[in-house]
């Protein structure tokens, strides 16, 4: 996988990704981050990469100019005849999941673009975005730390980023339920106990408990996920039970 992130802090976006698993796995040669600045392709003698918004308001709007020159440059470092995909964060955009996750972690190149001030050109959008991200119904200061929560859910989708892979395949939200819980040394921590059915070496019994387990948490977290999940009719009686009481 190749990431492109276009931004006007580009240390930024290096420093949040260049340590830990994200880290790692561009170390391995298993990710590629580049990091454009979209200021090195402004042509206004200042250095300037905003203007006033035409029609008045408060702020300033980034120019396309800069924008589209820094897309061409990366387009031509790609050397690919498919046209990237382009990923705008945006609040205005849908709603990040791991769903989209997983589908643009088949992709060879991704180009995250990263807004600033009250937004960007609308032309250059047109030209060049073909997908509109929001992580969140929130606004931040800038697309950079949108970019980043997405580079690191997309890459635990690429085989060899986790050093178990059968990790992704286990984790919130991979099959609709929220991640069972988890325990580790020692046995007793403050008088509470380690569930016995995981000391027990079952392995059914275990796959069981934890399955009930994800049902049970997501029915009193999430249940809005309940929706989207797959569940058998002994399941769909579990969560019953456990549904708060509305």
């Amino acid at each position: 996988m190749k990431y492109y992130v276009m931004t006007l802090f580009p240390e930024m976006v290096r420093q949040g990704l260049n340590t830990s698993i994200i880290g790692r796995a561009i170390n391995r040669g298993l990710l590629s981050l580049e990091c454009m600045d979209i200021r090195a392709y402004t042509t206004e003698k200042h250095g300037h990469v905003d203007d006033y918004p035409y029609g008045g308001g408060a702020g300033m709007v980034m120019q396309a100019q800069p924008v589209y020159d820094c897309y061409q440059d990366i387009c031509r470092r790609t050397e690919s005849a498919k046209k990237p995909r382009v990923i705008y964060l945006t609040p205005q955009g849908k709603t990040f999941e791991q769903k989209m996750a997983v589908e643009f972690a088949e992709e060879e190149t991704l180009i995250f673009l990263c807004g600033h001030y009250e937004g960007i050109d609308e032309r250059v959008l047109e030209m060049i975005v073909t997908d509109n991200v929001s992580i969140g119904d929130y606004v931040l200061t800038g697309g950079e730390l949108a970019a980043m929560v997405m580079i690191d859910s997309i890459s635990r989708n690429i085989s060899g980023v986790l050093n178990n892979d059968i990790s992704a395949e286990t984790e919130s939200f991979s099959d609709g339920l929220l991640e069972y819980p988890q325990y580790t040394r020692p046995e007793v921590f403050m008088e509470k106990r380690v569930p016995e059915v995981l000391l027990s070496g079952h392995h059914a019994n275990i796959r069981q408990w934890r399955r009930e387990q994800s049902i049970k948490r997501t029915c009193e977290r999430r249940p809005d996920l309940l929706d989207k999940a797959v569940l058998d009719k002994k399941e769909l009686e579990l969560c019953k039970k456990y549904l708060p009481i509305s």
